[in-house]
């Protein structure tokens, strides 16, 4: 891991950004990364990308970084993070997946200096990422814990459905692993989580 970190410094500059600096580089990044997800996602315009970071700039406490190449100075990932108190919510970490490809490791040097920045500098007492995606299509978790050492903390899940959406739940419950429809399976495991049978 230290090989990839050393690697990922030696080519990329991860900053910490203004909103300003954010809004310039940072909605291609957004395209790029949901273009290539596996699980269909919802296109995000310019006008709600701009109207976020934006509001994230009001509230104060978010934080902007960009991973820049350093040949080219093109910005290739970011993050969005909220500060609290005594931690820091990584919020949002996109890349552009053409440079996830190769050997040059963005995310390991913007995780990094993240982490070495609240962790060290600020001394907040920890980092998190958040929950995992119910659809699960996103392996940041995992990376996190063997790359960074990072925990899963447990924590009791509970579902509130409309009266009607529960009981389509209950009624396609017991056909879960059979169910080849995402959005439907994503659900039904998502109550499996909440029954603790997952």
């Amino acid at each position: 891991m230290r090989n990839q970190i050393r690697k990922s410094l030696k080519t990329y500059d991860v900053e910490r950004v203004s909103a300003n600096e954010m809004l310039q580089v940072g909605f291609t990044i957004f395209q790029s990364a949901i273009e290539n997800y596996r699980v269909k996602a919802s296109q995000l315009t310019l006008e709600d990308f701009e109207s976020r970071i934006r509001q994230n700039e009001k509230a104060g406490n978010v934080d902007f970084w960009c991973v820049y190449e350093k040949e080219t100075h093109k910005a290739v990932a970011l993050a969005i993070n909220t500060l609290h108190d005594d931690c820091c919510d990584y919020n949002t970490m996109k890349a552009d997946p053409a440079y996830l490809r190769g050997s040059t490791y963005p995310y390991y040097g913007l995780i990094y200096e993240m982490n070495r920045y609240y962790l060290e500098e600020l001394g907040v007492k920890y980092v998190n990422d958040g929950a995992r995606s119910i659809t699960e299509h996103s392996n940041i978790q995992p990376f996190l814990i063997d790359k960074f050492h990072f925990r899963k903390a447990y924590c009791r899940l509970q579902v509130k459905y409309q009266w009607w959406v529960g009981i389509v739940v209950k009624l396609l419950y017991p056909f879960r692993k059979l169910i080849p429809v995402l959005k439907v399976k994503s659900i039904l495991n998502m109550e499996a989580m909440s029954r603790n049978n997952y």
